[in-house]
């Protein structure tokens, strides 16, 4: 098991950013490595943060990869080869369909509320 958290703290301009920090606050540099499709994803920064044992992290995200449908990336510890975290990009026309099934959802069940709470206002009147 790694001693190492990971954190989000931004995805801005096309770098996912993180804080990462080691629980026994050693300044021993962490080894981790993104994967995308199980491909390395290059640019990856691991930078002290001006503490010890905090680190952050920066993820460019490669144009190339952005594609229609969900597109996971994957940060792992070398050493003990844990996943520390992960984050996904959706796009395109898989995304379109889950909203609007998300909003067919939500609709139903706005119609099935407003028929009970219109039944509750007879029977309590």
């Amino acid at each position: 098991m790694s001693d190492w958290t990971l954190t989000k703290t931004r995805l801005r301009g096309g770098v996912w950013e993180g804080l990462l920090t080691h629980g026994a606050k050693t300044d021993a540099r962490p080894e981790i490595e993104v994967t995308h499709l199980q491909e390395p994803v290059e640019g990856v920064e691991v930078a002290p943060a001006g503490e010890a044992g905090v680190w952050t992290v920066r993820v460019p995200i490669p144009a190339h990869l952005i594609a229609d449908g969900v597109q996971t990336f994957v940060i792992r510890d070398v050493p003990s080869g844990e996943v520390l975290e992960s984050f996904a990009l959706l796009s395109g026309e898989a995304l379109s369909y889950d909203i609007r099934a998300e909003v067919r959802l939500l609709r139903e069940e706005l119609d099935l509320l407003k028929r009970a709470f219109r039944r509750h206002c007879l029977e309590t009147s």
